[in-house]
């Protein structure tokens, strides 16, 4: 981000000045921006040159720098929950990508009913934007809830521990199956213009394939909401969709790396909700899972949600394999497996936790610092490879 950052010095209206003339697509929510920004721009780039963020860079200054990057071009940039208000006011939106909201980094953004108000706020402040939103997220519906312009879409709603409260006057929200109400109001979960399925994206009787590179459910889900917004844009859905298919790394996420004799594959999980969502691309078909936890500024220092996932599950499907623990918090997250009846080892680093594991594919799901870490270690062991092989 330093050059975002030096240039918002130079000038700090150069945020507004980049994007005057510019169609903007901003992506946000707690979880999977990285993934649908990058399947975004992938979709925008059937119909020309795409300005994005590419590293997750996703606060002013990434902003900024991405803009820099390609003069003119459309733009798709991933933006930080609580940033969104004043890069959306530089950058006059034309979609707005709302995923999800749930519990993040309690430490730095505060309750999740912040995070709703602000959003609800940007929306509000922009209303020639067409949204794309998650109708099954109550705390997502209600930030776009106003919006004049609005294309609904039913992803699922896997984890719906924070939406319990509805944020409009209060109220609880009744899930019935998958559909969800709050009694006696007006609200309710909208009517989805488009729904994500295993078949595919459906619409009017009409299924749209989608064929990912990365795992998860949720990427399906994030695929649809990313081809919509290139839809918006002009781009047919059918190709916008196809192209989403072409992304196969995210800064490093679902990346495979060759770290002696054993094939890492990288996952990336940062809160509760993301976490219970990772566990699922997890190919419980290895010898060997390594998890990491650190617990810096990045993760939250407060490391207390790991109680909330169901690694109860986890356990049961790694029975059998072996499960290394390790980071800053390894022993936490050990303390917790333990409890959820999960045969466990500790290791102090990730090279000490990947030496306990058996040649071949290794699967090592880490949060936010040792995912970093992790990768910077790999990175430089595939360079050394390569200097040893010429």
């Amino acid at each position: 981000m330093i050059g975002g950052t030096v240039a918002r010095r130079i000038d700090p209206d150069v945020l507004a000045h980049l994007a005057h003339g510019r169609r903007v697509v901003l992506v946000t929510g707690t979880n999977g921006k990285s993934t649908t920004t990058a399947m975004a721009a992938a979709a925008a780039r059937v119909g020309g040159p795409v300005a994005t963020n590419a590293n997750g860079d996703n606060m002013d200054a990434g902003a900024v720098s991405a803009l820099m990057s390609r003069p003119s071009a459309v733009a798709v940039l991933e933006i930080d929950e609580m940033h969104m208000g004043q890069v959306a006011a530089a950058c006059d939106p034309e979609v707005i990508v709302l995923l999800n909201l749930s519990r993040d980094q309690l430490d730095r953004v505060g309750e999740i009913g912040t995070v709703e108000r602000h959003l609800r706020a940007v929306v509000d402040a922009h209303p020639r934007a067409h949204i794309i939103a998650n109708a099954d997220d109550p705390l997502i519906a209600s930030a776009a809830w106003d919006a004049p312009s609005v294309t609904w879409v039913s992803v699922g709603a896997p984890w719906r521990a924070d939406s319990v409260g509805f944020p409009r006057g209060g109220g609880s929200v009744v899930w019935e199956g998958e559909t969800w109400r709050v009694p006696s109001t007006e609200y309710a979960r909208p009517t989805p213009d488009f729904t994500v399925t295993d078949d595919g994206l459906v619409t009017r009787g009409r299924t749209l394939p989608i064929r990912l590179e990365v795992p998860g459910r949720a990427n399906r889900g994030n695929a649809a909401q990313a081809a919509l917004a290139a839809h918006h844009l002009g781009i047919d859905l059918a190709d916008a969709l196809d192209a989403c298919a072409s992304v196969r790394s995210v800064a490093g996420r679902y990346a495979t790396y060759r770290v002696r004799e054993r094939e890492v594959h990288m996952l990336l999980a940062k809160n509760p909700a993301g976490w219970q969502e990772a566990l699922t691309m997890i190919d419980y078909s290895t010898p060997s899972i390594v998890v990491a936890v650190n617990g810096q500024v990045a993760d939250s220092t407060d490391l207390s949600w790991i109680w909330d996932v169901d690694f109860e599950e986890f356990c049961r499907d790694s029975a059998g394999k072996r499960v290394v623990v390790t980071g800053e918090r390894g022993l936490d997250l050990a303390v917790r497996l333990t409890y959820a009846e999960c045969e466990v080892t500790f290791a102090p680093t990730v090279t000490a936790a990947l030496a306990q594991c058996a040649p071949g594919r290794v699967e090592l799901l880490a949060n936010y610092t040792a995912f970093r870490d992790a990768k910077r270690l790999f990175e430089a062991e595939v360079r050394r490879a390569k200097g040893e092989t010429k």
